[in-house]
Formats: structure tokens, sequence, C-alpha cells
């Protein structure tokens, strides 16, 4: 769990798409709209193929720890956002306002809460449980929460339309992935780290897309350096109160600390796997889409950084303490 090559891909592709957006633009040479929409179909399914539907059975027992972690993340992570959505109006570009809706009504990671927990030492299994459970729920949950912003950048938001976009784009071709499972199971776990790279080289097209499109479009002309920090600050915030909350939660509830470390994992991070592909398709056509991401990207760097000091400490038997989630 370090800056690896994924990391700097990404904040490469966004450097590039400040200084020459013409390529990846909507109307550049490479047709990203197209590319991107083809290959998130594509990741979508390859996540359908390589689910094996033992996985989200095999810790189904520990309802307590699932609905803290599904809570976190679809009842706390969401009053949070709307309540910054809120108060920050007029304070904050609107766009800047969807992001953080957006990245409050996501769903967890499935391969860094999962990693992050094995590291620490924790409860593996119902990581697994988590994550996935998360990631479907998701698919329905994330549309219809963003749907209450939609007196936005992003205009009027048809909340019917974007459910059924979701539907044709992700949902179904993961069913299929999962009927075909049966027959590329085996082909798949061969070759994960080219699923892993399909996986992440979507992701980077995503946002070199979009970062492309915005600057093409003047927007970063209208963003001062202090507003990017303050988002980042609202970011990091929110991060703590979500590990500090999650610690004091599964501590009140007495889990041991290997239940605790999938919890604090599963029901803290956001997934940059679901999130960009989600937003291509709800936000689809608009020229503020790299701006709505800009959270999401942030928040993904930082709880890469401080959830695996975390974990770390989790590993070595560190008493975590609830009020210092800093991971110092």
């Amino acid at each position: 769990m370090k800056l690896d090559f994924y990391l700097i891909s990404i904040f490469v592709a966004i450097g590039l798409a400040m200084i020459a957006p013409g390529l990846g633009a909507s109307d550049g040479l490479l047709h990203l709209p197209v590319v991107t929409s083809i290959g998130v179909s594509l990741v979508f399914f390859l996540h359908g193929a390589a689910l094996a539907p033992q996985s989200l059975t095999a810790s189904a027992t520990k309802w307590k720890l699932h609905l803290l972690v599904q809570s976190s993340t679809f009842v706390l992570f969401p009053i949070i956002g709307f309540g910054i959505f809120l108060i920050s109006r007029g304070l904050l570009p609107d766009e800047l306002r969807l992001g953080i809706v957006y990245l409050s009504v996501l769903s967890s990671t499935i391969s860094s809460s999962v990693a992050l927990t094995a590291l620490s030492g924790g409860n593996v299994a119902a990581a697994v449980f988590n994550a996935t459970l998360s990631g479907l729920i998701g698919l329905f949950i994330t549309p219809f929460l963003i749907g209450f912003a939609q007196t936005t950048a992003a205009g009027q938001f048809s909340l019917v339309d974007a459910i059924i976009d979701v539907a044709k784009t992700l949902l179904l071709p993961f069913v299929l992935g999962q009927l075909a499972r049966p027959l590329i199971c085996k082909l798949l776990a061969k070759r994960k780290k080219w699923v892993s790279m399909i996986d992440r080289t979507v992701i980077i097209l995503i946002v070199y897309g979009a970062f492309c499109n915005a600057t093409q479009a003047g927007i970063w002309r209208a963003y001062s350096p202090l507003l990017i920090a303050e988002i980042g600050v609202i970011v990091i915030a929110l991060l703590v109160g979500a590990l500090a909350s999650n610690i004091h939660a599964a501590r009140a509830l007495g889990f041991s600390r290997e239940d605790e470390a999938a919890s604090v994992f599963c029901g803290t991070t956001k997934s940059l796997a679901n999130g960009a592909p989600i937003a291509s398709v709800l936000f689809a056509g608009n020229p503020n889409l790299a701006v709505i991401l800009l959270p999401l990207v942030l928040y993904h760097l930082f709880q890469l950084v401080v959830c695996s000091a975390l974990a770390r400490r989790y590993a070595m038997g560190v008493e975590v303490q609830a009020g210092a989630t800093s991971a110092g």
C-alpha cells in the first residue's frame, strides 16, 4: 500500500491533461468517450466473472460488523457529505460541492480495503464480504443518493435515466460476467495481473479524459490554488472523522482487534475503481466531470497513505487511539 505506479500514472495523466488537453478531450484524436464507455463495461464484466459467489457467504454471520460497515458507507458518509453540501452553499462552487456529495455516497473499495485488512492482520473473510456487498449496493444507492443533489452544476438530474444508464453500462455486464464465470474463471485466475491492468488503465483514461475536457474548457482558471487546498482539508477531515467514528463504534460493540480492523478499513475507504466509471455514466458529457472527481481523487490518495500507516500499527499490535487516527 504505497505510492505505486498506478497512483503515479494518475497524476501523470492529470499533468498531461493540463499541458496538452486536445488529444484526450471528447473531440480529440483518441475518442475517449467511446473508448472509456467500452472499457467500463469490460471492467464490470471482468469483475462479475472474477467474483466467486461463495465469497459473499464466507463470513455472513457477523451481522454487527456488516451493519456497521454498510451504515458507515451509506448512512454516515452521506449525512456528512450532504451536510457539507448544504452549509457550503455560496462558499464553494456548485461542482465542487457536488464532488463532495459524490465522494460521500460511493461504495467502499474492494482491493484496497481487503489488502489493508490483510496487512493489519484483520478478518480478511469479513473484509471480502463487506467490500463486495458494498460494491453491489453502490450500483443502486449511489445514483439514488446523488439524485438529491440535482440542483447543482450537473443540471437537472434524472434519477430514472441515471439508474437505467448504470444498469445498462455497469450492472448488465456484471451479470453477464457472472453467467460467463464457469467458462472463463480459470483463465482470469491465471491472468490476474492483466485484469488489474485493464481495470486501472480504464480508470486512468477516465481521469485523463475528464481533466482534458476541463482544461480545454478553461475551467481551472476559475479555481485558485487556495480553493483546491480547502478541498484537500475538507477531504482529510472527512477521512479522519470517519476513521475515529468507526474505531469508537467497533470498540463500543466489543469487536475483536481482527474484526475492528476489517470494519475500519471497509467502512472508511472509498472506491475510485467504482467511482470513476459510475461518474462517467452519471455525468456523461458534463464539462465539470474532472472537478466533480477531484475530491474523490484526493481522498483516494490520502486514504492509501493514512490507512496503510494505520494498518501497520494494527499489525504491530499497537493500540490505535480513536482520537488520533492520523497514524503518526
